[in-house]
């Protein structure tokens, strides 16, 4: 039987009508999040991360080292070369930072089937010539031009050390060859990966006698794809950890200082003369020395007295027989 509603109750769902209900819900207050956003340029992709990038630049700084102790050697004159950066570049951004004209050297990468570029400032290639030629390398305005054939031949055997070298340092991440290819002046002609194609650009700053050079090294990414895959942090660790670099490093300065040569000379003695004297010398006159026949004669290196020695012969040759060291006071009263 069908329920039937009071007048009051009639009265009451009448007035309710043509109103909107209310309705009262607990909204739950989001929380806002601040969160830093890093932006990400799709037409500049990293192919290599921030941690091999470090490694990659260790890899360098070896090789810095080793290349700075042959030059010393080398070129008579202290050498100071650092790592200034490593970038990851278009390579047809790095063909536009290229001057013009310089010093390219395009060398191969084996097993790879890609080629490296070691880039020389034509400065740098003109202060080393100077020295290997016996100059001062003394700063004086010189005005760019291409290098000449007997420059680049006078060169070549660095551009080969210095390869040899990188060989070297990068045997704690890979066994890659490093071997020349072929020399380029201008950028235009040197095509070692696409225009689009991603390098690593590693700059260096040599310092020769005070004076500072650019050099530069390009390698392709696409080349080295296996080994930036291998490189990790976990090969940051082993790699520090390893001595075989310091090793490399202590035997190139052995070698080196092994190899170089300081001028030796003997003092027998000193004397007077008189202009007169001196004019009239003849063959078979007697100049008489300050010294004495049992005297210990100063031995000097490099202008600086270093030990005491005899007068003798030796295999009929005239000789003298190092006695002892030069004491602190005798090398500095000289």
């Amino acid at each position: 039987m069908p329920e039937i509603l009071s007048q009051s109750e009639i009265d009451s769902l009448l007035s309710g009508i043509g109103k909107e209900p209310t309705v009262t819900a607990a909204v739950p207050q989001q929380k806002e999040e601040h969160r830093d956003i890093q932006g990400f340029d799709f037409r500049r992709p990293n192919r290599v991360s921030k941690n091999q990038l470090r490694i990659f630049q260790a890899v360098h700084d070896t090789f810095a080292e080793l290349l700075g102790f042959y030059l010393t050697s080398k070129l008579q004159a202290q050498v100071s070369i650092n790592v200034s950066s490593v970038d990851q570049l278009f390579y047809s951004e790095y063909q536009l930072s290229i001057g013009s004209p310089t010093c390219l050297y395009v060398f191969d990468m084996d097993p790879s089937e890609g080629r490296g570029v070691l880039e020389l400032s034509p400065m740098l290639v003109f202060a080393i010539v100077e020295r290997l030629l016996g100059g001062g390398g003394a700063e004086t305005a010189r005005k760019i031009r291409a290098v000449t054939e007997i420059e680049k031949s006078l060169v070549k055997g660095t551009v080969e050390k210095a390869l040899q070298d990188l060989q070297n340092a990068w045997k704690s991440i890979s066994n890659l060859k490093f071997r020349m290819n072929r020399f380029e002046s201008e950028a235009d002609f040197l095509q070692v990966a696409p225009a689009s194609e991603i390098v690593l650009v590693v700059s260096f700053d040599v310092q020769i006698a005070g004076s500072s050079y650019l050099m530069n090294l390009c390698f392709p990414t696409f080349s080295l794809e296996d080994i930036i895959q291998r490189l990790n942090v976990q090969h940051v660790a082993t790699m520090v950890s390893t001595t075989g670099s310091q090793n490399a490093r202590s035997n190139a300065v052995v070698k080196n200082i092994s190899t170089t040569e300081l001028p030796v000379s003997v003092s027998l003695g000193k004397t007077g003369l008189s202009l007169k004297d001196l004019v009239e010398l003849q063959e078979g006159d007697v100049i008489v020395l300050d010294s004495k026949k049992d005297s210990l004669l100063p031995v000097k290196v490099a202008s600086r007295t270093k030990f005491y020695a005899k007068a003798g012969v030796h295999d009929g040759h005239k000789a003298v027989k190092i006695v002892r060291y030069a004491t602190e006071e005798e090398q500095n009263g000289e």
